[in-house]
């Protein structure tokens, strides 16, 4: 912890004496030299666009203020050629010539060294769309300017970035290394800095040290672009590059579910199937879906046609716990390809839903006195965050059970929260037992709500005078929820698993108080009609 804290003081000096040198006349001269006159490669991108996106960027072109990243990057070209036309190749290139013209020197924003490094890759694998058939004038704009970047680029890297964007920022070297007659030398500088950051960033079993399944879907693009630049440009493929590749490809393939969407931990939303699909196809992987990942700390037990997710991992070190959610041991429960219990989500750029989302109570499992199980300081790191998590697990032919725990709220009130989970019948019988243990003497009352998130398809009504619930899946199936130790209520909530529209549904809470050392709360969910 002391080094991790240690070094991230250290890059931030960095970053702030580096901001003051780049920021003078002198830094921008030292920019200049010779021009390239074309690319000797081009790499092709093959990752599915979205015509509609394009429509709408040519009815209303890209303004690049300094909060629309998704626009300085330029990913956007990528829809742009999917819409194809005239209309759409004059968009890309006045989009090319306004940014060029609106920032010529470097700028804190748009030349961060990850939002430079895609800029380049699009600007290197979309060049034959809108460049190609310009005019002189535009090529020589063109290139002087991405000449420029690409010398600030390999001077920054690898300061000013960590995790999945530093990755990202290497893989802009590696395209303009490439691609550019005599820049071996960025490549070189590129596949030294990634053997570095592939051992640091992914884990034995390809999950990212930050857990996010989001997060390792941006790292196996960047590694399969990699690969396809280095093919394009007729370089050999190292061997740990593949093996790295098939890795995170298989992590990847344990997070998606039966309806081809992700589960919803940790900066995740369902995602867009036709990329995934298109990611997974292009890693080759094959084999049965792993049903753990030791290293990454998840759990995915299923029976029959029911899958259990379960987020069972110590928190990450703080180098990579940025907006990583406060809740060790959440679950997601899902039958055939309907979701039931599922997590919020998070939002796709809103920070506001991002930091709301990111809190123990939009999850399913445990809090305590209203607090999160991890706490989340003013720069997004975690500051108090669970120290020790157990995991056990059996199975049977028919059945299978988990039981994991964390101290995430020992440092308050002593507490430590052990789950046990059991899956059977099939998978339609899944029974929780919530157990709070003090082993300093709880010398204070605290109130505990454990909640249910459901999906918002998934209708539901409180029976038995509201001792119980039953819940209706679209396709038919019906679920019946059952508890002990606590008192039971139907509360609203809201999904953000899909898009930047929040949808409404609502949530089972289980409500109760621990007074002694000792606390439980049990609870099933089994179909109904079996």
């Amino acid at each position: 912890m002391l080094e991790a804290v240690s070094r991230h003081l250290i890059q931030h000096i960095r970053d702030k004496a580096g901001h003051m040198a780049y920021n003078t006349s002198v830094y921008h001269w030292s920019l200049g030299g010779n021009v390239p006159e074309g690319f000797i490669v081009t790499p092709v991108d093959s990752w599915p666009g979205h015509t509609e996106a394009g429509r709408f960027l040519c009815e209303a072109p890209p303004v690049f203020d300094r909060t629309a990243s998704d626009y300085h990057d330029f990913g956007f070209l990528r829809d742009l050629k999917t819409l194809g036309g005239d209309q759409a190749r004059r968009i890309a290139r006045q989009s090319v010539e306004d940014w060029i013209a609106a920032y010529p020197v470097w700028d804190s924003f748009s030349w961060n060294p990850d939002i430079l490094g895609n800029r380049l890759m699009h600007w290197v694998v979309f060049y034959d769309f809108f460049g190609a058939s310009a005019d002189e004038s535009f090529q020589d704009l063109f290139f002087a300017s991405l000449a420029r970047q690409a010398r600030h680029l390999s001077r920054a890297l690898p300061h000013g970035v960590e995790s999945t964007e530093l990755l990202e920022g290497i893989r802009g070297l590696v395209f303009v290394g490439v691609s550019l007659q005599g820049r071996q030398s960025w490549l070189t500088q590129a596949m030294d800095l990634l053997e570095t950051e592939v051992e640091r960033q992914i884990l034995a079993d390809g999950c990212h040290r930050s857990r996010s399944p989001a997060a390792l879907t941006r790292i196996l693009q960047s590694l399969l672009d990699i690969r396809t630049a280095l093919l394009a440009g007729r370089y050999p493929i190292p061997a740990p590059l593949d093996q790295t590749i098939d890795r995170t490809a298989r992590a990847l393939r344990f997070f998606r579910y039966p309806d081809k969407g992700f589960a919803l931990f940790h900066g995740t939303q369902e995602g867009d199937i036709a990329f995934v699909d298109a990611l997974l196809t292009r890693s080759n992987v094959k084999g049965r879906v792993l049903s753990r990942l030791q290293h990454g700390g998840y759990e995915r037990l299923t029976q029959g046609r029911s899958l259990l997710m379960v987020d069972a991992g110590a928190p990450p070190r703080t180098l990579f716990d940025k907006g990583v959610h406060a809740a060790p041991l959440a679950f997601e429960f899902i039958y055939g390809k309907e979701r039931i219990f599922v997590n919020c989500g998070t939002h796709p750029f809103d920070s506001v839903w991002q930091d709301a989302l990111r809190a123990t109570a939009a999850h399913n499992t445990l809090t305590i006195d209203h607090r999160n199980a991890c706490e989340i300081d003013g720069q997004g790191h975690l500051s108090r965050k669970a120290r020790k998590v157990t995991l056990s697990r059996e199975e049977t032919p028919g059945a299978q059970l988990l039981e994991v725990s964390h101290d995430g709220y020992v440092p308050l009130n002593g507490v430590t929260h052990r789950r046990r989970f059991y899956l059977g019948n099939l998978g339609h019988d899944l029974r929780g037992e919530e157990t709070l243990t003090c082993s300093v003497g709880l010398n204070r009352t605290v109130d505990i709500h454990l909640r249910f998130h459901l999906h918002p398809r998934v209708q539901i009504s409180l029976i038995r005078e509201g001792t119980e619930a039953l819940l209706r899946l679209p396709g038919g199936a019906g679920w019946r929820f059952f508890h002990s130790g606590g008192d039971l209520s139907l509360e609203n909530s809201i999904y953000l698993g899909q898009d930047s529209r929040p949808r409404k549904t609502k949530q089972l809470v289980v409500t109760g108080t621990m007074d002694s050392d000792r606390a439980q709360i049990k609870w099933a969910l089994q179909r109904e009609g079996i």
